[in-house]
């Protein structure tokens, strides 16, 4: 994520405001030429695309420059024009963001999303016309949000079912953000943190979720055992013991090597670090961080060099042990920014995400018994590929809300029966609400005895503040007895099939033994022992059928494995070369900068010899001056002799030659 740890594009706009450009073709002078050239072809590469306009016939040179620095990018990414353009900039200046933070301003509201492959801007003629309502923040500001296609009401949330309102809130609202974390304890919603504007926040604000009233908590800071804590994002938080809010991961400016495990006491209202034991997991931001009883299960994430992971690590919260779990099927693909839920405390569910460039929708589940990996069939209404969504579960429905892909936020609110893998639709917004929107959070809560959902903030070109609530009805619950095959008996068919083979050689012996006893009573003694010889080979042949079946059995299983593992070793690689890429694409980057700052200094040289042929021409014009004045001044001299020259003291021209 680089030293300042932002997401793309909000490092990006971030970054662009602080250097000046903002849509200007002029080169900022903080830089040095090749800096500020490559800076400004990265800019119009990721704002406006590839260079395309055609090469300025000026002579001035700087002009045909810029525009070469430009074209010469060809048809680079935005994304990738963005990512280089933040790390020339951090190259340059380090601190920039520490200076930055006064007047770094919102990104332009038709941004596309985190996951987006691009960055589109549109213009303000092309942006869609939104009618909006302002509300209070906690710096006396007034904040306009509320698009135009909101369908979302303010009314009581007992009045409706299925359907997301938007409660009449009152207090300070706190500042818009997304990648923030939301815990409830005693009906209250604990938000922490969060991206704005492309800055870490560090503040703790409560909601009630009975007087629909906001509170920012004020944090102890004079208390001995007190923890000053670091602005962050893409943390999870977690309540527990009643009345403890538990921090963990997430994205800092300056980010540990370690995974760090922070606890906020709501009775003394100050911060502490959690003594860990074992070794911690590396420090991430965008995993997903599920509690199963006392433990806390940790999954994924991306890392401070934008590794993106899939390991899996569990924190024991009474012996605060921390064990990094081996399991067994196919893991999920390494992502960030999914979903995952327990159920029933032994399956763990996770639900897409997304790499630099892909989302998902693929559903994974976990036997926390086994640790053993499987990938069930999804049914019903499937969602589509997503990331930064957010889910809570009641009883065994999964309420999943928000997120986004590649082209835009998600407007359906869906839920998983967690027993059958049946997926249906109960909700659906319309418009740019931050309902379909990346890094949102998602809490339940009881109102008037019904479980209600209540979702905050998220961005999805415009960062937001707003609180909605979602009461669903038993519509929404689908029962298991639907058509599925429910989780834990999938879960358990799927072991027993390695035993297939010996059930049906107990049944067969079985059976063999009751044919044995009737021919024993309907033939006579004589004829037994040859029954029994007929039998025992007849087993015989089948035992050796069973072990070349069950050698068969091994081997393809042996190869599985082997496959499994190559495809492991491919990713790998793949995940090597992509590294080796980056790293090729950031010498290129170089190369061109020098490149940039030869053809400026070529330039430069071809204007001094400009002028060193005018300064060569005017000295010769000097010497042709000079050379025709001495020779009228000769001529002069001739003339200048006899009596008039005599009388007027000159000698005259003979005198002189006498004399010399």
């Amino acid at each position: 994520m680089g030293s300042s740890g932002l997401a793309y594009p909000d490092r990006f706009y971030a970054a662009s405001s602080y250097v000046g450009f903002n849509g200007s073709s002029s080169i900022n002078k903080k830089f040095s030429n090749d800096a500020a050239l490559l800076l400004y072809a990265l800019y119009h590469q990721a704002t406006v695309g590839a260079c395309n306009v055609v090469k300025p016939t000026s002579w001035n040179p700087v002009e045909q420059t810029k525009w070469t620095s430009w074209n010469g990018l060809g048809n680079m990414a935005s994304t990738e024009a963005m990512r280089l353009f933040v790390k020339i900039l951090e190259e340059e200046d380090p601190d920039w963001y520490s200076r930055a933070s006064d007047f770094i301003s919102e990104p332009p509201v038709d941004v596309q999303m985190n996951h987006n492959s691009k960055a589109e801007l549109l213009t303000k003629s092309e942006a869609t016309p939104s009618e909006t309502r302002t509300v209070p923040t906690e710096n006396g500001n007034s904040l306009e949000t509320q698009d135009k296609d909101i369908v979302v009401e303010e009314v009581s949330p007992a009045d409706v079912y299925d359907q997301w309102v938007a409660p009449s809130v009152s207090g300070p609202s706190p500042k818009p953000r997304y990648e923030h974390a939301a815990a409830v304890i005693d009906d209250k919603m604990y938000v922490f943190g969060g991206n704005h504007n492309g800055r870490y926040l560090s503040d703790l604000q409560a909601l009630n979720l009975r007087t629909w009233e906001w509170s920012k908590i004020e944090v102890k800071t004079d208390a001995e055992a007190s923890l000053e804590v670091a602005p962050c994002a893409g943390h999870s938080l977690i309540a527990w013991e009643g009345n403890k809010l538990i921090s963990i991961a997430g994205h800092t400016k300056d980010p540990t090597e370690l995974m760090q495990v922070k606890a906020f006491d709501l009775q003394t209202s100050t911060w502490s670090n959690m003594k860990t034991y074992g070794k911690p997991p590396v420090s991430r931001g965008g995993q997903s961080v599920t509690l199963a009883g006392t433990s806390l299960i940790i999954f994924g994430g991306q890392d401070a060099n934008r590794t993106l992971l899939n390991d899996l690590n569990i924190l024991d919260l009474e012996t605060m042990t921390w064990d990094e779990i081996d399991t067994l099927g196919i893991s999920p693909s390494p992502r960030s920014d999914h979903a995952a839920a327990v159920h029933e405390d032994r399956c763990l569910l996770i639900f897409g995400g997304g790499t630099h460039a892909t989302c998902f929708n693929d559903l994974h589940v976990l036997d926390m018994q086994t640790m053993e990996w499987t990938r069930p069939t999804q049914q019903g209404d499937i969602p589509s590929p997503r990331a930064g969504h957010a889910g809570v579960t009641i009883g065994e429905n999964w309420f999943v809300v928000g997120g986004g892909d590649n082209i835009s936020g998600v407007s359906e609110t869906v839920v998983l029966n967690m027993s059958t893998f049946m997926w249906s639709v109960i909700a659906t917004v319309e418009g740019r609400v931050p309902l379909a929107s990346e890094g949102l959070s998602l809490v339940l809560n009881s109102y008037k005895g019904e479980d209600i959902l209540v979702s905050f903030g998220g961005y999805n070109g415009k960062y937001s503040n707003e609180v909605n609530l979602l009461k669903p009805s038993h519509k929404s619950s689908l029962s298991s007895t639907m058509v599925g095959t429910p989780a834990l008996d999938s879960i358990s068919a799927a072991q027993n099939t390695t035993n297939g083979t010996r059930d049906i050689e107990l049944d067969y012996d079985a059976g063999q033994e009751r044919n044995v006893n009737e021919i024993s009573i309907d033939n006579n003694k004589t004829q037994t022992n040859k029954v029994d010889e007929a039998s025992e080979q007849f087993l015989t042949a089948l035992k050796a059928e069973k072990e070349e079946l069950e050698s068969t059995l091994s081997k393809e299983q042996s190869l599985s494995l082997q496959l499994n593992q190559e495809l492991i070793e491919v990713e790998s690689r793949n995940t090597n070369v992509y590294k080796e890429l980056q790293s090729v694409r950031g010498q290129l980057a170089e190369e061109q900068s020098r490149c940039f700052k030869l053809e400026v200094d070529v330039a430069e040289l071809r204007q001094k010899l400009q002028t060193m042929d005018s300064l060569q021409k005017e000295l010769e014009i000097l010497r042709r001056q000079k050379a025709a004045s001495e020779e009228a001044y000769a001529k002069q001299k001739q003339t200048s002799g006899g009596v008039w020259g005599w009388l007027a003291g000159n000698p005259s021209p003979s005198d002189d030659e006498s004399e010399t």
